[in-house]
């Protein structure tokens, strides 16, 4: 049963609770919901922002950054969706995180091509979005799935928010929002090793518990 929606759940500001029912990992991945939908146009979106910033000549392309920006916001929008219409999935569950992940990383592209942040920074942040894709997919495979934490969830706006200053040209503000990002992204990284780590071994030790009929 869904929790029951309020105006702070609604928005996205209380969270607590179990995750829905649908979200988890031995439902159907159901594609078909509105939510589904707008990850489908953010993910469309994203190639489309590549190809209209990187053919740009200084990486400050205004359609190429409203897109950025368009899809950056329709993060929130999905996760409203759910909440709203109550569909909530499996699918979505998965995709959602890997569309803000290529979003972050191609951002990054663009302002490291076209050096609108510091190289140094730029690479932390795509080999941080690139190792959380792969520890999620590994974790996956051995049944240990990662949920957002409180420094991930904080970490996404700024780290989004820096390569859309860098595009405008607001040279300060993306230079807050690229650190403070950053730092908030590796603690969460370090979190999600610890928590993925004692779930694997719960999980081993569950495996090779014997049944309780063979211990009678």
């Amino acid at each position: 049963m869904s929790p029951r929606i309020t105006k702070r759940r609604l928005f996205g500001i209380d969270r607590s609770g179990p995750a829905p029912q649908a979200t988890k990992s031995d439902q159907p991945l159901n594609p078909w919901t509105i939510p589904n939908a707008i990850g489908f146009v953010r993910l469309l979106g994203i190639p489309v922002f590549l190809a209209l910033a990187l053919s740009s000549s200084n990486g400050r392309d205004t359609v190429a950054t409203v897109l950025f920006a368009v899809i950056a916001g329709a993060d929130y929008l999905d996760g409203f969706a759910a909440r709203l219409t109550g569909q909530y999935s499996r699918l979505g569950a998965l995709l959602d995180p890997v569309v803000d992940r290529l979003l972050v990383v191609s951002g990054m592209v663009v302002v490291y091509h076209f050096s609108l942040l510091p190289r140094w920074a730029i690479v932390l942040v795509v080999a941080r979005e690139l190792f959380m894709l792969a520890l999620s997919r590994y974790g996956l495979s051995r049944g240990v799935e990662l949920k957002i934490n409180w420094p991930g969830r904080l970490g996404v706006a700024p780290t989004m928010g820096a390569p859309f200053f860098a595009m405008v040209g607001v040279h300060w503000l993306a230079l807050i929002m690229l650190y403070v990002g950053l730092a908030l992204s590796m603690l969460a990284t370090v979190l999600y090793v610890r928590r993925g780590a004692a779930e694997a071994r719960r999980l081993a030790g569950e495996r090779a518990e014997p049944p309780a009929s063979s211990r009678a």
